[in-house]
């Protein structure tokens, strides 16, 4: 038996019940189901608040990381008052304040192998709204594994990507990459940036595509990729084929429970930046501070992109961008002791790996980046 509605929610609700395809008894299913969203970041910011005032009955949230002042610039759920709060605290309270007729789960820890199957369990829709591989995979085989649909979501720069992802009526997201890129081969936002409003676009998306999934109408994007970009405003679609050869949706399939999904990936499942390359090739800032004054000419190596110089910047430092690293090896003298650098830590910790296979041994990686640098030694630089 699908819930009554009272006066109060049928006057919130009256301009779903004047559609034809939604109408009184959509309404009802809406109260009715449950959607859990895995990230209240950038996507699962407008995911979160618009499920919220269609008024789905039971909405479950999972992160483990609190409000920063970075994600206010497109994480819309959170404010100025929460930074410092948790994520998932901070999003219930928005959530129920702009409608207090729904439940609201909090889950606040990290999505793994070990309690994903346990949280995802009893939600009709999984949403994912997380930026690193290692979590969706862990989506899609939850979806898989518990035959519910994944609506996927990812955002970089200007561009968006959306699915949905249902084995028992289509390909599932191993079906389309049926392995993760190689580790630091795609960058993530906190490196490569995300126009603010991009995440509302596509998180907007996912939230229509969950919606029409829950009330059983028009065409889930089952089978179907869509690609978003907000420079030239084009939306694009790609046929997705379900792979006979898929280890866990095909009829052959060897992957039949959950694994480690960062050993899978190579890279940790989280959306921090780690800033770290291991002790044994870290240097922390002040370090750094009194060897550059004991020893001015210490070289340094800037791994970041061109335009991040103009934020901040360590004099006599040499920028060659990660990506041309490679291809410069011959500009660096390998019998002198470097200190490589980045934003925060990650970049440079990648282009230590580098060196060091290339021969180089007098290498160390400027743990936190430039932004340790400016929080532990010079507070006249911003952080970024």
């Amino acid at each position: 038996m699908l819930p009554e509605l009272s006066h109060e929610e049928i006057l919130r609700y009256s301009r779903h019940l004047l559609i034809p395809e939604v109408g009184l008894d959509g309404q009802r299913k809406l109260k009715n189901s449950s959607v859990l969203v895995i990230g209240t970041g950038g996507l699962g910011s407008p995911v979160a608040l618009y499920l919220a005032a269609a008024g789905v009955g039971r909405i479950g949230l999972v992160d483990y990381d609190v409000v920063d002042a970075t994600n206010l610039q497109r994480q819309v759920i959170h404010g100025a008052s929460t930074v410092g709060q948790l994520k998932v605290e901070s999003a219930r309270a928005k959530m129920l304040d702009l409608n207090a007729d729904i439940q609201v789960d909090v889950y606040n820890e990290p999505f793994t192998s070990e309690n994903a199957m346990r949280i995802a369990r009893d939600y009709d829709v999984l949403i994912d709204g997380t930026d690193n591989f290692p979590t969706r995979y862990l989506s899609n085989d939850v979806a898989v594994f518990l035959g519910k649909p994944n609506v996927y979501g990812s955002i970089f720069r200007f561009d968006g990507q959306v699915s949905v992802f249902d084995a028992r009526r289509g390909p599932c997201y191993r079906c389309l990459f049926p392995e993760p890129p190689p580790p630091g081969l795609v960058p993530t936002c906190a490196e490569g940036g995300v126009l603010g409003v991009l995440p509302g676009t596509i998180g907007t998306l996912q939230a229509t595509e969950a919606l029409k999934l829950l009330l059983g109408v028009g065409d889930p994007l089952i089978g179907k990729l869509l690609l978003y970009n907000a420079l030239d405003m084009s939306f694009d679609f790609v046929t997705l084929k379900k792979n006979p050869k898929c280890r866990v949706c095909g009829p052959n399939a060897d992957i039949h429970e959950l694994i480690d999904y960062e050993e899978f990936c190579g890279v940790p499942g989280h959306d921090h930046e780690d800033g770290s390359a291991g002790a044994d090739w870290d240097i922390e800032a002040p370090k750094l501070a009194a060897a550059l004054s004991l020893d001015p000419s210490l070289f340094l190596l800037d791994v970041r992109e061109p335009h991040e110089l103009q934020i901040s910047a360590l004099p006599r430092a040499l920028n060659i961008p990660l990506g041309q690293l490679a291809s410069r090896l011959s500009e660096l003298d390998s019998a002198r002791e470097m200190v490589v650098f980045c934003k925060a830590g990650t970049r440079s910790a990648r282009a230590l790996e580098l060196l060091v296979s290339a021969g180089f041994k007098k290498v160390k990686n400027l743990k936190g980046g430039i932004n340790a640098w400016a929080r532990d030694v010079d507070p006249t630089l911003p952080i970024y």
